[in-house]
């Protein structure tokens, strides 16, 4: 899939203020520190749509942007390190709930996880929540520039025995890079089969 038009839409922190309708849209949720909007821009080959900054937790709100005119793409608050007070922590962790829980329109979720680490449990439990919440999602390893090939697939084999342990197969995952367009095309071309998918069924 190729992206031809990206546009932001709305911010909130009120999911009933979300787009109303029944287009299918696809969020993007990591810790704070994950390079979201690095990989939100390098997706849609836009350079400032997702606005990035050395401060990490500068997401706060949820965002919306129309992509191609028929799907969203939504950039949500990062969970973990952000550098903001527990309250506020409270209230991002409270509508980003009732995002997952309550928004229909959502195809799938992407985690972002940094491959350069080992499992972080803040991760996991993210990931635990969603599967017992039944709300599809994949896994989108970044950074990967920064590894060689060996040290990522151990990463990724670590994230397999730990996954498998309690589910019956490994979620379906993507290596990507922003700086080096590492995993955009098969990001893409994921969401585009599940867009034609919904057209088919």
């Amino acid at each position: 899939m190729k992206i031809k038009s990206a546009e932001f839409v709305i911010s909130n922190s009120d999911v009933t203020k979300c787009p109303k309708g029944m287009i299918p849209e696809y969020a993007f949720i990591g810790r704070s520190n994950v390079g979201k909007s690095s990989l939100i821009n390098m997706l849609t080959s836009r350079k400032s749509l997702a606005k990035t900054s050395g401060r990490p937790g500068k997401t706060q709100l949820i965002n919306h942007f129309i992509i191609n005119k028929d799907w969203y793409l939504v950039d949500l608050p990062g969970y973990g390190y952000a550098r903001v007070s527990k309250s506020t922590k409270k209230v991002f962790q409270k509508f980003i709930t009732k995002y997952f829980e309550q928004r229909e329109q959502l195809v799938c979720a992407f985690v972002l996880v940094d491959i350069r680490h080992k499992p972080q449990p803040i991760d996991l439990e993210f990931m635990q929540y969603l599967g017992k919440s039944g709300i599809p999602f994949c896994i989108i390893f970044t950074k990967a520039d920064k590894l060689k090939p060996n040290a990522i697939d151990k990463h990724v084999e670590d994230y397999k025995n730990i996954l498998l342990e309690t589910w019956e197969e490994m979620p379906q995952y993507f290596i990507t890079s922003s700086s080096k367009n590492i995993g955009k095309e098969e990001t893409l071309n994921f969401i585009g089969e599940l867009n034609e998918n919904m057209i088919t069924d």
